[in-house]
């Protein structure tokens, strides 16, 4: 091996090296930031703010009243859906569906993990924390568990970010990988916002779903790189090959 090819191999392993540290961090960070906001929380340090920002998206007059016309309201609804149980059941089983066709079932298994595991932890960090939905204002929307942290933006959050990344992984281009990336931050900033909107969570349910959403979403993908680097699982770039083989035809 030329000594050129043995650098460009340090290099390219230096790279990896510090890109696992650097998410590391990250993850850590995220953990230590998500314990402090719940500490916050249980302790009602943020309730105030809570209820400032509830209430400013409510018709001073008439707190029944959300901010906009009926449309607004309903365009709420619709966002709102898109971090529910159903939609990010059917995305998930189309998503791992297609994997399973393309004979890839080790990668559709860990979407399906990360996607479900995500919305099972939500369920358990609710049961544990069993805060109070918001009493301030009626809800737009019918609610049946407690509100911390919101599963609507943590399951957004699992489920777009761990797909975004899949669609950006296969693109060569990085324009194209910060549109999916941003497409998927958009979609769950959308639905959380759409949770406060509605008054069926405090903000800080939602930044706790979105935290613990994105550290979860984050650290599926560290162990589905750690497995690919291993060769038990399929890299999810040799699933868009044919694809983009066909298309460049």
């Amino acid at each position: 091996m030329s000594t050129t090819n043995i650098w460009a191999r340090m290099m390219q392993w230096g790279r990896a090296e510090l890109t696992l540290l650097i998410i590391l961090l990250i993850v850590v960070s995220g953990v230590w930031g998500f314990i402090e906001l719940a500490d916050e929380v249980i302790e009602g340090e943020t309730q105030m703010i809570d209820e400032r920002i509830l209430l400013a998206l409510r018709n001073p007059q008439d707190p029944t009243d959300p901010l906009g016309p009926p449309w607004v309201e309903e365009m709420g609804r619709d966002l709102t859906a898109l971090g529910g149980l159903a939609i990010l059941t059917l995305l998930t089983g189309g998503v791992a569906g297609y994997l399973v066709l393309s004979h890839k079932y080790a990668l559709a298994t860990l979407v399906v993990v990360a996607v479900m595991g995500g919305s099972l932890l939500s369920l358990l960090l609710k049961a544990e924390f069993e805060r109070p939905r918001p009493d301030l204002v009626p809800h737009g929307m019918y609610v049946y568990n407690a509100s911390f942290p919101s599963g609507h933006s943590m399951g957004a959050a699992a489920t777009y970010l761990t797909l975004g990344a899949l669609l950006a992984r296969v693109q060569s281009r990085r324009r194209l990988k910060i549109y999916f990336m941003l497409v998927a931050i958009l979609l769950t900033f959308l639905v959380g916002l759409s949770r406060i909107y509605l008054g069926v969570h405090w903000p800080t349910d939602v930044l706790a779903g979105w935290t613990a959403g994105a550290l979860w979403a984050l650290i599926c993908w560290l162990v589905t790189w750690w497995l690919q680097a291993r060769g038990q699982v399929e890299d999810v770039a040799e699933v868009a090959e044919p694809v983009v083989a066909r298309a460049s035809k």
